[in-house]
């Protein structure tokens, strides 16, 4: 069969490119936002790729299209589709009749932390001699890609709450029917898609009743918005995670051993399970890794292994991923989308550095950020770093300086030219330069890399 994807690049869309391949299906794919990582990890795997959307993409008359929600009415190969009659599906709906329909779904869903989740549960079954299959919204680094068919039955898919499609606006995740589902945490996110936090909270739900009474649902103990959502009613066991703390009654505990969370015990009904010693940072990890260990105890893994297999997760691409290392300065690309990750991914790396020198340098660039939704949290977020600089590019319809102007440590720069040249000469031995952006964010990377380079 020939398979044909709208909006390839996408996370989503290019890891089913991946699993259709694997099936061994004839996989092409179009898009306009053609970059690393998604774009080298396709080209890779002999996936041909069309830069721009163009009714001539579809002159081969595939058997099947399958679009992805960034597209819409108006966009001209979609509208070939339309004219010419072609058969096509939305990406949830095609991977669940292809892939999950006859497996063990493990779905990990929540505002933050389902790529990084997902890989770590992923990296988990595989250990375990499970050979997992996964569709997961990053590269895990001990994996080497973001999907893999895997092997029956269990399959891990990073389950996002967007919408599915033009012509299917209900959440992604409600296609794919789980039976173990981590709820990671929950807060009012994608603007442009859902009016409030109860409108998500009720996509939420229905997820949880597409989950059967034999399956489990991981959540953690202090989220009141998921704790809401499962008031609303639930017909699946429960099994909590938090901090351990006297008044916790979690399944699932964690206690630090060491303040940047690179070192932790982990507790089961209060006994101890085991240590995860590793090179990530921050709680948010913390929760991340209790929920992996909870997921994996629910196929059948014990937690001793599964705790043991984190002490050897690497992380995921672009999570406070170290990009170069240049004279005693430190470049991280960090997948930055929301005020609440951006804070406890620099808090953690306050905690390891301790009075090094941090710059955060972000761009507004998700749906909700561009809308400026997050306006009066995202100064508060950027508190610990020593010298945050928001990029604000003429396209956005919104005033950054107004953050700027209550918070002493940032500033604005409406040239990547100019923070390429600001970030060479300041930068010093020490600084740890963290480059927030959920885009290629115009290789700013690269460019400040090849100055610290030619400075040396």
């Amino acid at each position: 069969m020939h398979i044909h994807i709208l909006g390839v690049c996408g996370t989503f869309m290019g890891g089913l490119a991946l699993l259709a391949k694997q099936q061994g299906h004839r996989v092409t794919g179009s898009d306009e936002n053609v970059y690393p990582p998604m774009s080298t990890q396709l080209e890779e795997q002999g996936i041909g790729l069309k830069n721009g959307y163009d009714a001539k993409n579809l002159e081969d008359a595939p058997d099947l299209v399958v679009i992805g929600n960034a597209l819409s009415r108006g966009n001209p190969e979609v509208e070939a589709v339309l004219n010419l009659g072609l058969p096509y599906v939305s990406g949830p709906q095609w991977l669940y009749n292809y892939i999950l329909k006859d497996r063990w779904v493990v779905a990990v869903a929540g505002t933050h932390g389902k790529t990084t989740t997902s890989s770590m549960l992923a990296w988990i079954l595989e250990r375990a001699n499970l050979r997992p299959g996964f569709l997961i919204g990053g590269i895990p680094l001990n994996l080497g890609v973001s999907a893999r068919l895997g092997a029956a039955p269990y399959f891990v898919v990073e389950a996002d709450e967007y919408d599915t499609a033009f012509f299917d606006k209900c959440s992604k995740f409600l296609h794919y029917r789980p039976r173990t589902a981590v709820l990671n945490n929950l807060e009012y996110d994608h603007a442009d898609i859902f009016p409030d936090l109860a409108a998500i909270q009720c996509q939420f739900h229905q997820l949880v009743r597409s989950i059967p009474g034999n399956g489990l649902i991981i959540a953690p103990e202090t989220d009141d918005n998921i704790a809401e959502v499962l008031r609303m009613g639930c017909w699946t066991p429960v099994a909590k995670t938090a901090l351990k703390s006297p008044t916790s009654a979690a399944e699932w505990q964690a206690e630090l051993k060491r303040s940047d969370a690179s070192r932790f015990e982990i507790h089961r009904a209060g006994r101890k399970a085991g240590v995860v010693e590793w090179n990530l940072t921050g709680l948010h990890n913390v929760q991340n890794a209790l929920a992996a260990v909870a997921a994996a105890g629910h196929i059948g893994v014990h937690a001793e292994g599964a705790i043991a297999t984190l002490c050897s997760f690497a992380g995921v691409k672009r999570r406070l991923e170290i990009r170069a290392i240049i004279n005693g300065i430190t470049l991280y690309d960090d997948f930055a989308h929301h005020p609440t990750a951006i804070a406890t991914t620099l808090q953690g790396l306050r905690a390891r550095v301790d009075g090094e020198r941090i710059i955060a340098i972000l761009e507004p660039r998700s749906n909700t950020m561009r809308m400026g939704i997050h306006a009066n949290t995202l100064g508060a977020s950027l508190r610990a770093a020593d010298i945050a600089i928001l990029y604000q590019p003429a396209e956005l319809g919104w005033n950054v300086g107004q953050i700027a102007e209550a918070a002493d440590n940032i500033s604005v720069s409406g040239s990547l030219d100019a923070l390429v040249e600001w970030l060479g000469r300041e930068a010093r031995p020490g600084d740890h330069l963290v480059f927030m952006s959920n885009g290629s964010f115009g290789g700013i990377h690269q460019r400040v890399a090849t100055v610290l380079w030619e400075r040396t």
